[in-house]
């Protein structure tokens, strides 16, 4: 009976999950804006409330913190194309080069390839990249594709940024009304928390990310690697989607410098990336995310590959902030029962007055010798 019993409990939370990854698939085109929308504010809030306390009317001030940081995405954005353009071609040469390279490396001694094995080994990995390339494409654009175009998206999203920057502090006190007094409490006390919790992930991030981008930035300047602004810019966006983005920034970097300034670079460019990124996971992760995040590194990583399989590149992003969202809810419910084990539980103050309280007993015995003085 108990298996039983436990066994329709999992049927139940499996049907749920599955119900609710069906209603997001399908309102995918709205949750997807919002999702990104709140991220965002995240990251905005901050310097909008700022002008709001020194007078600025709340349109006003959303408006200014959107137009001021489109301007530093698009100035960054224009910043780096023209470096791409320039180096592009001659780091396709160096590519050609470099894979001849590795091909006459193949031919000698120990390996001793022939031309016949090197060509069908390089033919199958064509023709798997050819095989898997409408599943890449599907994978890197789910979301924005369902949701129309990706300027449709971005839209959407620059919107929504600006309603929940101007008119935020309005939605908690609106929620606790519709939610009830009783009710509306825990909702309120929830989605401050997720609040807090959410933006201080994004702003802890953006400082690490910041931090990796710079000091291999600098690395890669140092030692003349081509596109080193575009590595150093790539590192910190990777740097959002935690240990799977650091190992695709670190391997993209240590590849242009394998092909362009040949092996020796591309090995210290490899122990470059190594050790920045032991010293952000062994002394700023830990330090800045401990109060933020709360999150074991194998439900990050388990939350990276749920949610980059499930809605690719979007959901790789998205994935940790949401398993953070989630704890901040399952603590909240676990510090509810706790309380309420704690009230119904009897107190050792209680326990102690019910012990001495006298029995009836002595209670007329004691009374019994007073009435005998009134009658005398």
């Amino acid at each position: 009976m108990w298996l039983a019993k436990w066994s329709l409990i999992v049927v139940a939370i499996a049907a749920g999950a599955w119900v609710l990854g069906w209603v997001l698939e399908e309102l995918w085109v709205i949750v997807l804006p919002v999702l990104l929308a709140i991220v965002v504010s995240t990251v905005l809030w901050p310097p909008t409330r700022g002008m709001m306390k020194r007078g600025v009317p709340p349109a006003a001030a959303a408006a200014l913190t959107l137009v001021l940081a489109f301007g530093v995405g698009a100035g960054i954005i224009a910043g780096i194309v023209p470096s791409v353009v320039n180096q592009a071609p001659e780091l396709a040469d160096q590519a050609s080069q470099g894979i001849q390279q590795v091909q006459d490396w193949l031919q000698g001694p120990p390996i001793n390839l022939r031309d016949e094995q090197i060509d069908e080994a390089v033919n199958v990995v064509v023709t798997k990249v050819q095989e898997s390339g409408s599943v890449i494409a599907s994978g890197v654009f789910t979301g924005v594709s369902t949701a129309g175009s990706m300027l449709i998206t971005l839209a959407l999203v620059l919107v929504l940024t600006f309603f929940f920057i101007k008119d935020g502090p309005r939605f908690i006190p609106w929620v606790h009304v519709v939610g009830g007094g009783r009710a509306g409490r825990h909702v309120e006390a929830v989605l401050v928390r997720m609040w807090d919790t959410l933006g201080g992930f994004i702003r802890t991030q953006a400082v690490v990310s910041f931090i990796d981008a710079l000091f291999i930035g600098i690395g890669l300047l140092i030692l003349g690697v081509p596109l080193a602004p575009v590595l150093a810019i790539l590192t910190f966006i990777a740097g959002f989607i935690p240990i799977v983005g650091a190992f695709v920034a670190g391997a993209l970097a240590v590849l242009v410098a394998l092909v362009a300034n040949g092996f020796t670079t591309a090995l210290i460019v490899l122990a470059l990336i190594i050790a920045v990124q032991q010293i952000e996971g062994n002394v700023l992760q830990p330090v800045l995310q401990s109060k933020s995040m709360k999150l074991h590194a194998v439900v990050v990583l388990l939350s990276v590959t749920a949610g980059g399989s499930v809605f690719g590149i979007v959901g790789a992003f998205l994935a940790v902030p949401a398993a953070a969202v989630a704890a901040v809810l399952v603590r909240y419910i676990g510090e509810q029962i706790d309380e309420r084990v704690a009230d119904s539980e009897p107190k050792m103050s209680d326990l102690d007055e019910l012990e001495t309280v006298p029995s009836s007993d002595d209670d007329t015995s004691d009374e019994e010798p007073a009435e005998d003085d009134e009658r005398s």
